[in-house]
């Protein structure tokens, strides 16, 4: 009986809690924006005689886009989406892990798909929430102004 009554007490207080539970709404990136963030990051390269690959992935790491611009190496491509991914991945831009494994060089991070430690991955926010990422590859030096340059161009949306 006592069972009984502690598993019906357990069950009501379940449904009771559950009944209070509601959706968590929040912000991604839409297509139209990830175009308009990868073509002004390439835009900015290309304007300072570089020809650059860039990738916006969202929430989850997914591409929404992925541009190789003109030219660029055939490497930048994957490079660009790695930077972007491991700025999503670790909300900070991809460049700090050049540090954190300078640091700290058997910090197994690294060794995670899709992590690199390199400059020009950013995150992509709205306020403090990271909604995605944004990686350029091929301007060596100026990768990540360029990505910066491109999440600027949309700045007045990520609100």
């Amino acid at each position: 009986m006592l069972k009984h009554i502690c598993a019906t007490t357990l069950t009501l207080g379940f449904l009771v809690s559950s009944a209070d539970a509601q959706l968590v709404t929040r912000k991604d990136l839409t297509a139209d924006l990830a175009v308009t963030m990868a073509q002004a990051a390439i835009s900015t390269c290309k304007a300072q005689g570089h020809n650059v690959s860039a990738t916006v992935v969202g929430r989850a790491g997914e591409v929404i886009v992925q541009i190789r611009g003109d030219g660029a190496g055939m490497h930048t491509f994957e490079n660009s989406f790695r930077k972007a991914w491991t700025a999503r991945s670790f909300r900070a831009p991809s460049g700090t892990m050049e540090q954190r494994l300078k640091d700290n060089p058997n910090l197994p991070l690294i060794h995670l798909t899709n992590v690199i430690a390199d400059k020009g991955g950013l995150p992509i926010k709205v306020g403090d929430d990271t909604i995605g990422g944004l990686g350029v590859s091929g301007c060596p030096g100026c990768d990540e102004p360029c990505s910066q340059a491109g999440i600027d161009k949309v700045a007045d949306q990520l609100k």
